[in-house]
């Protein structure tokens, strides 16, 4: 019972120690935004005042960099669940006769690393003179995230009873109104899911963009966040806070909006079946 305890006692300990590291990065976030005179180590700030953001969102630049950034993650996101719902609708229905392949080859490319092909794609964007074009960025960005939210959909698409589909078939609704009104409502914890995490995945992405866009005023917020670290050394960590504070703000919003529809998926979900 005492070793029991004791074993507790340094789980515990190395939980709050980890809490604590992931913690102190965001403390000096939210204080440095805020203190006019930031520096590298956490401190109050002698006086509070909003002049970083003031002048991070008084920078037209800025201004661009988060409407391009929210642009291409905004569009990936929204591409990828509807191509996903409509992929995996056929792969969780029907019985074809190379599923099991095509979900291999699916489930092989949600584990190859983007920077293993961004040589060839670059050479390919080089060739079709596609380099320095938003969309063409975010269609090569949407075509990354495809595998995985195909795999990912369509083990949420399974967890719906095709009795339900049935029975709307029954009255006269067609396939496309089934999955349109019956199947997706239900799915709508998954939908959340996997828009949330490629909304995310891309809104932190700086490789893809860095090497695809090559002209400053088209540059997303995960790559201008490096303007801030000057030459010589120099960084305005005031700004640097605040910018990172304020890049954080539409992943946080997402979730929380997503949040009150996975919830009422769930309900729904419960009674459908009840």
């Amino acid at each position: 019972m005492v070793k029991h305890g004791a074993l507790r006692k340094v789980q515990y300990g190395i939980l709050v120690f980890l809490g604590i590291c992931f913690l102190l990065p965001l403390l000096w976030i939210i204080l440095a935004a805020f203190d006019p005179n930031a520096q590298q180590g956490i401190k109050v700030p002698d006086t509070f005042t909003l002049k970083n953001f003031s002048d991070v969102l008084g920078d037209p630049s800025n201004l661009r960099s988060f409407g391009i950034g929210i642009l291409l993650s905004g569009g990936q996101a929204i591409i990828v669940v509807v191509v996903s719902v409509l992929a995996a609708y056929p792969l969780s229905r029907y019985e074809m006769r190379f599923k099991k392949s095509f979900m291999l080859s699916i489930l092989f490319m949600t584990a190859l690393p983007i920077t293993a092909v961004m040589v060839p794609v670059f050479q390919m964007f080089l060739f079709f003179k596609l380099q320095n074009s938003i969309i063409a960025t975010m269609l090569f960005l949407t075509s990354s995230s495809l595998p995985y939210g195909i795999w990912m959909m369509k083990n949420f698409m399974d967890s719906v009873p095709i009795d339900l589909e049935e029975a709307s078939w029954m009255d006269g609704a067609s396939v496309w109104t089934g999955l349109r009104k019956v199947v997706s409502p239900l799915m709508l914890p998954g939908i959340a899911t996997i828009a949330i995490f490629t909304f995310s995945g891309s809104w932190g992405n700086f490789f893809v963009p860095y090497i695809l866009l090559q002209t400053p005023d088209k540059l997303p917020a995960s790559v201008t966040i490096y303007q801030f670290f000057g030459s010589h050394g120099m960084v305005e960590y005031g700004r640097l806070a605040a910018f990172s504070l304020l890049y954080t703000m539409p992943s946080v919003i997402l979730y929380i909006f997503s949040q009150r529809y996975m919830s009422k998926g769930f309900s729904m979900g419960g009674a459908t079946k009840g």
